[in-house]
């Protein structure tokens, strides 16, 4: 009988807290709060998220028997069946907090959202840079669930730059098992140095903002750029595996970057908050390890 701690491994909980901020990010960047029934937004992207992973692990089922045979279903702890029912599951959650979040605005972006989430899973992830593409629009679609379907452009911006780091971690993220290479994992680095320099491009006003939007910036990049140029240097498995999860948990980090550029820093001080959190969490011990990736 499968128990509760295999199905947060299934959805890879701790990664879950790195979504959270999506939609912080977009609504900040759209110039609106998630207050009243929008602050139901941010579990809106959790389960959707959590249901993407256990998509995920339903559509990889064969493969991870071979490569990754401790995870709940090639272990016998969930079962196929089982998953892909979470993940139906947690889709509908999803955009049922996003209707009442947003209501028709919100749906018009979650809706795509979550088909692009079941087309990345079942289809797109089998190939190298559409499967990359295909991930950035995912997290794209969701810093625009924030915003709403009537504030789209003012959002573009921050969509753009969570959808390029999503979309450089994904790429660097094949290497986890049998190594990278030595030009992807440099491109995750360059991809990060370009997103720190566009988020602190928008640092202009008050001398207390431009110093806090550069800090986040500088908070950003030296989250993951350690690890990233690490596996550039040697793109061993190991290393690629340690600069995705650098990659995923910086994006927490990049969130509440954005937050502070367009002048939310109450939201980044919560996603602050989001980040401690997750720490906590990963330094735990814990007698079955809860994947991030």
């Amino acid at each position: 009988m499968s128990r509760p701690g295999d199905y947060l491994e299934l959805v890879r909980a701790p990664a879950v807290l790195t979504v959270l901020g999506d939609s912080v990010a977009g609504g900040a960047a759209a110039g609106r709060s998630l207050a009243g029934r929008r602050a139901l937004m941010p579990l809106a992207s959790a389960c959707l998220y959590a249901g993407g992973m256990a998509l995920n692990d339903y559509a990889d089922r064969d493969l991870d028997a071979v490569e990754r045979p401790e995870r709940p279903i090639p272990s016998g702890r969930i079962s196929a069946r089982n998953a892909l029912t979470a993940a139906s599951a947690l889709t509908a959650a999803g955009l049922g907090l996003c209707a009442a979040a947003g209501g028709r605005g919100a749906l018009a972006v979650g809706v795509p959202l979550a088909v692009s989430i079941w087309t990345y899973d079942l289809v797109a992830k089998n190939h190298a840079l559409p499967g990359a593409v295909s991930m950035g629009t995912c997290r794209a679609l969701d810093v625009l669930m924030g915003a709403g379907a009537g504030h789209i452009k003012p959002a573009l911006g921050a969509a753009g730059i969570m959808g390029g780091h999503t979309a450089a971690v994904t790429l660097l993220s094949r290497g986890e098992v049998n190594g990278t290479d030595a030009a992807t994992a440099s491109g995750a680095a360059v991809t990060t140095g370009v997103l720190a320099a566009l988020v602190a491009a928008g640092s202009a006003g008050p001398p207390a903002k431009t110093l806090a939007v550069l800090g986040a910036a500088a908070a950003y990049a030296l989250r993951c750029a350690p690890a990233q140029i690490r596996a550039a240097r040697n793109p061993a498995a190991g290393n690629a595996l340690s600069a995705t999860k650098a990659g995923i948990r910086a994006m927490v980090p990049l969130q509440a970057a954005l937050a502070v550029r367009h002048g939310h820093p109450a939201a980044a001080g919560a996603l602050i908050g989001v980040d401690i959190i997750g720490r906590i969490i990963r330094s735990r011990p814990r007698g079955r390890r809860v994947s991030e990736s």
